[in-house]
């Protein structure tokens, strides 16, 4: 999905200085995964593009924080600088301390890691120690919890998610010696009976793979990311992707993005009011493409699909021009289950 042309690449990195950052109410969470790993290219970033990465964001106007510091302070309601970044890494790939972490560490960036735990309990080759994990641990950066076995949570039945939530909460409890408060999905599938057993494990916050910036009125179990892998790491598209302001937008349906019911869904949003007009509005569906939308007053969208969802997971994204070559963006994700 190209959202802007070179022009508008060119206005972000030659933008003069405009002084002391600016408060913002949302921030962007980039997600990776592998790193250096070419012969994995949907979830692999090349170490070319990595370490261009952290060139931009250490010579850049932006704010690198931990992110359970930029999860409290959207929950709590309190400004964050302008172009604020949150760094997560999901899976516990061995790539992570040997390219990421070094990396990292020496442009003094914090990130998150997500703990799949039974690769890491059965010693795979692809996959970190727990020598390695407390190491970053103790340097900084924190540790969450992607369950045990890395399973589609939306397919698994209740009894399974629980077994398994208990079993990786166990495991990081007696290797890290504390309970972990974030929590990511894995592939980002959720539904509403997946967050209710997150909640009842603890977790107040949890991460899905949907693009858009971070938001106070994002649903708290079911933040967005912005995946990044071979593909969408080049630099026109990472500018794009960390200069994102959040599109608030409030009354969502479906509300569950699991489709286990009506398929095709009667999809909509309302935009907050802090948007004074829905003007360059423009939504694309990663099965559709570009899609029709439909407004209702001043503020609320509605999308009619033309034909079911694919089984799978399939995402939304809506932008609307932001000024100064920046976007606002929300997104979500929909799972239909297989037949």
């Amino acid at each position: 999905m190209a959202l802007c042309a070179l022009a508008l690449l060119t206005t972000l990195l030659t933008a003069p200085p405009t002084g002391p950052a600016r408060a913002a109410d949302s921030a962007v969470i980039l997600m990776y995964h592998r790193f250096g790993e070419g012969g994995l290219p949907s979830t692999n970033v090349r170490i070319a593009q990595f370490e261009e990465h952290i060139r931009t964001l250490t010579s850049g106007p932006y704010t690198v924080l931990p992110v359970d510091e930029i999860v409290q302070a959207l929950r709590a309601g309190r400004e964050l600088p302008d172009r604020t970044i949150g760094i997560t890494i999901d899976d516990a790939y061995r790539s992570v301390y040997t390219e990421a972490f070094p990396r990292l560490k020496a442009a003094g960036l914090p990130f998150t890691l997500f703990v799949a735990t039974d690769a890491v309990d059965q010693g795979l080759p692809d996959f970190l120690t727990w020598d390695q994990i407390r190491t970053m641990r103790d340097a900084g950066n924190g540790i969450g919890a992607h369950s045990a076995s890395h399973l589609h949570m939306t397919e698994a039945d209740a009894t399974t998610n629980r077994v398994e939530m208990t079993r990786s909460l166990k495991r990081l409890k007696e290797e890290l010696g504390a309970a972990p408060t974030l929590f990511a999905y894995p592939y980002g599938e959720a539904s509403i009976a997946v967050w209710n057993l997150v909640s009842e494990f603890g977790f107040t916050t949890a991460f899905g793979q949907h693009s858009g910036a971070a938001h106070a009125t994002s649903p708290p179990l079911y933040l967005p990311r912005f995946a990044l892998n071979e593909t969408y790491s080049d630099l026109e598209n990472f500018t794009l992707r960390i200069n994102a302001r959040a599109l608030p937008v409030a009354d969502m349906t479906p509300v569950d993005p699991e489709l286990r019911g009506r398929n095709p869904p009667l999809a909509g949003f309302t935009v907050g009011a802090s948007i004074p007009s829905l003007d360059g509005l423009a939504c694309y569906h990663s099965q559709f493409g570009a899609i029709d939308f439909e407004r209702l007053g001043t503020h609320r969208v509605e999308i009619r699909f033309p034909a079911p969802l694919a089984p799978g997971r399939t995402r939304l994204n809506c932008t609307k021009p932001a000024g100064q070559g920046r976007w606002y963006w929300y997104g979500t994700q929909f799972y239909v289950p297989a037949e």
